[in-house]
């Protein structure tokens, strides 16, 4: 993750002083050395933690949900650690790492089949608790918005050339600089049918991609496409273009399937 935020100065240094209930949003942080601090209670996100150290820290109770690699913790490298007990956990999670065209065509039955139960459990809230965020995360019609755009980005434009794939309720990462062609209207609250309808749409895109696919297709690069969005125009493997859809996909619905059973307490 990059921040390209404007200076503000030299270093600050904040000693003997009461920053609770801060708030730090899009702040680069690069290099910064944290001694004797509370972070009790604190909350992170979409927070780079890359090459991080730390040393006599208290981690209790702690929750962290993200990518982890090369995670080590008293001498130990618990990422491998992590990764097979959320695959023994979950077995399909294992399939969402194909190798070849029969298993590619296999995570996307696994895929569908998973969404149309999680979509059936949504269809079972009134329809204004599906527009409603969960600590802050995108609400449940804005995750299928996002899913839309990245089947548009990494498919569409990216596998199948369309230089501007993107249809209006399309919503990019937070993060993605704001690009004229690209939409990113986080006013609108279509209905639960309009996105499904547009959801089904772009997976059936994917479903006639990976059908067709063959030993020499899935290995092939792409076509560099002309013009501005995302992904950026140049080309990438293939395999690499699924295998990003792949993981939205799986992620996503985890996120939907936690925040639906917050949703569903708040249910009258």
């Amino acid at each position: 993750m990059s921040v390209c935020l404007p200076s503000i100065g030299p270093m600050t240094e904040f000693r003997d002083a009461d920053l609770q209930g801060s708030v730090l949003d899009r702040v680069d942080l690069g290099g910064a050395r944290l001694r004797d601090v509370s972070l009790a209670g604190a909350r992170f996100h979409s927070v780079d933690l890359n090459g991080v150290v730390m040393r006599g820290v208290e981690l209790v109770d702690v929750s962290i949900d993200g990518e982890i690699e090369n995670l080590t913790i008293n001498g130990v490298d618990v990422g491998p650690l992590i990764e097979a007990e959320l695959d023994r956990r979950d077995p399909d999670r294992a399939k969402m790492r194909p190798t070849d065209p029969a298993g590619f065509r296999e995570a996307w039955d696994v895929v569908e089949r998973l969404w149309e139960e999680t979509l059936a459990r949504a269809r079972a809230l009134p329809p204004e608790l599906l527009h409603e965020q969960v600590e802050g995360e995108w609400s449940f019609v804005e995750t299928l918005r996002h899913l839309a755009f990245a089947t548009d980005a990494w498919i569409r434009r990216a596998v199948l050339g369309d230089p501007s794939p993107w249809d209006p309720l399309d919503l990019p990462w937070d993060g993605m600089p704001d690009c004229a062609e690209v939409p990113r209207d986080r006013a609108v609250r279509p209905s639960l049918d309009t996105v499904t309808l547009l959801r089904r749409g772009r997976m059936g895109t994917v479903r006639e991609l990976v059908d067709g696919l063959t030993e020499a297709s899935l290995a092939a690069d792409t076509e560099p496409v002309e013009g501005p969005g995302w992904p950026q125009p140049r080309s990438y493997p293939v395999r690499q273009c699924l295998r990003i859809v792949l993981n939205e996909e799986w992620c996503h619905r985890l996120y939907a399937e936690r925040d639906l059973a917050v949703l569903e307490a708040r249910r009258p």
